[in-house]
């Protein structure tokens, strides 16, 4: 949100008129895997080919060592066993089907078997990202085209909380964290996962917060807003008082004037992707002006669906905004925002912000 939003509704009509993997939020995937024998066992495999080993329930460190040892994924047992008791694992590993390429360390190894990461293709998606940037990031990484992925969007899904969706898309429920992806994964098992970690997420933090929702709002009006909120927030304290903000402005039948819509709305545009990506940082008066039902300074009320997805902060921030009475904020240099409840209060906080505005 930019020093010039949030101005007076007259104003905006005539406008409109013109690496520690234990931090990692992780998802724990199902065991998608190629079924077939890994190749001939000795001194001349390749280093970085990968195969499949299967670590079994109760199996010990010193078992699923011998097992990576066997596989040509360690090189050594004995310094697997060693190192997971003095990581303090022990024989806590969880058993499945992992995928590894040979020659990885033994940490990397004890790390992932110990978190259940049973996919070798690990990508982070983060929070704030459209959907069309997700299918770019995994055909990056190798996981799948982002056609295939594209596509994908359009299938059908059984994740329940789906059923609660009234914005027509899948945009703002492809759960940000990092996945472990399967070397054969498609577009649709790629967002299957990631639809089922957000129904994870629905089960046991949004589902039992919907009924003491602010306002009564629908599963798809607090995630469209928690992805705004997503967009606008650089300081984690700030999302429930951005929040508050937006939802004050819905009740008060103010626009909402987030710059993020517009530059959702403006990302559509592939010649504007193609110069500008699809965030336009620097949004001109016809941007500001397009006629799109996600333009928050021509419209009232939310847009029409989410514009990202969001995390599971920004979302509980929805759930549980800050108490406030703002109706305005303006982002300073360093990403954090100066809040206010009078345009005469903005209008200070924005003129110390930038005093070479024509209004300070």
């Amino acid at each position: 949100m930019s020093a010039r939003q949030l101005v007076p509704l007259a104003a905006m009509l005539s406008l409109a008129g013109v690496i520690a993997v234990g931090g990692w939020l992780l998802y724990r995937t199902p065991a998608t895997l190629v079924n077939e024998a890994p190749p001939p066992m000795g001194p001349t495999h390749e280093p970085h080919s990968v195969v499949v080993v299967h670590i079994a329930e109760g199996d010990s460190a010193a078992e699923a060592g011998e097992t990576l040892e066997a596989a040509g994924v360690i090189e050594s047992a004995r310094l697997f066993r060693t190192l997971a008791s003095l990581m303090g694992v022990g024989n806590r590993l969880s058993p499945g089907d992992y995928e590894f390429e040979r020659g990885v360390t033994a940490v990397t190894a004890i790390q992932r078997i110990r978190l259940g990461i049973t996919a070798s293709n690990v990508v982070t998606i983060r929070e704030g990202l459209r959907s069309e940037e997700i299918a770019e990031l995994l055909e990056e990484s190798q996981v799948v085209s982002a056609a295939e992925f594209l596509a994908a969007l359009e299938d059908q899904y059984d994740e329940p909380f789906l059923t609660q969706l009234d914005h027509g898309s899948l945009e703002g429920v492809l759960f940000p964290a990092r996945y472990g992806f399967a070397r054969d994964t498609t577009g649709h098992e790629a967002i299957g996962q990631m639809l089922a970690a957000f129904g994870q997420r629905f089960e046991d933090e949004i589902q039992p917060r919907l009924s003491s929702a602010p306002d009564g709002l629908s599963l798809s009006e607090i995630v469209t807003l928690a992805s705004i909120v997503e967009r606008e927030a650089r300081v984690p304290e700030e999302r429930p008082i951005i929040a508050s903000v937006f939802l004050n402005r819905l009740n008060s039948g103010i626009p909402l004037q987030a710059d993020p819509t517009v530059q959702y709305a403006v990302g559509n545009d592939p010649a504007s992707v193609a110069e500008y990506g699809f965030w336009k940082s620097e949004l001109s008066l016809a941007d500001l002006a397009i006629d799109s039902p996600y333009n928050t300074y021509a419209n009232v009320g939310l847009p029409p669906g989410p514009i990202a997805n969001p995390g599971l902060d920004s979302i509980t921030a929805v759930l549980e905004p800050a108490e406030t009475n703002y109706l305005f904020f303006v982002a300073r240099p360093d990403g954090s925002h100066a809040f206010a409840e009078t345009l005469e209060e903005h209008t200070l906080n924005v003129c110390q912000v930038d005093p070479n505005r024509p209004e300070c």
